[in-house]
């Protein structure tokens, strides 16, 4: 509700850059730094441990990464399923982008990749016309328990 509640002018500004920037790593929910790339939860997630992908300059789509981005983004996003599976344990993870507004991408000026752990019988992407499953779990514990394995 926070995020269906929350004015869409809100995400106008910077909102990856001020997670990365925030000296709060917990509050931001900042699992990872590379040099090129950064990792957080994802504060509105469809399963527990939903991670966001980003590289460190604000670009709209993969065409605009350097190949040194795209190098360290693509190792990032390798690493990040490394990290749930030790996390997590999950049956299966939804790994996936999405490229401006229209295609579904909430804050489309900054690049991310979406790694969505799953289990057998989990709440699914259409929870209108699926059965569905809640797995609750507080956001700071999660945030605790995966950064054990950065």
């Amino acid at each position: 509700m926070p995020y269906i509640d929350q004015s869409k002018d809100s995400l106008i500004h910077h909102t990856f850059l001020d997670l990365l920037n925030n000296p709060d790593e917990e509050k931001s929910l900042l699992l990872l730094k590379t040099p090129l790339s950064f990792v957080v939860l994802n504060k509105y997630p469809y399963n527990p441990g939903h991670l966001l992908v980003l590289p460190r300059r604000e670009i709209q789509s993969l065409g605009q990464l350097t190949g040194e981005e795209q190098d360290d983004f693509f190792k990032t996003i390798v690493r990040c399923e490394g990290i749930l599976h030790h996390a997590l344990h999950p049956d299966g993870i939804n790994i996936g982008i999405n490229l401006g507004a229209s295609a579904g991408a909430g804050i489309p000026q900054h690049l991310h990749c979406h790694l969505v752990p799953r289990w057998n019988g989990d709440t699914n992407f259409m929870p209108v016309i699926g059965e569905t499953k809640i797995l609750p779990m507080a956001l700071e514990h999660l945030w605790k328990k995966m950064r054990e394995f950065v």
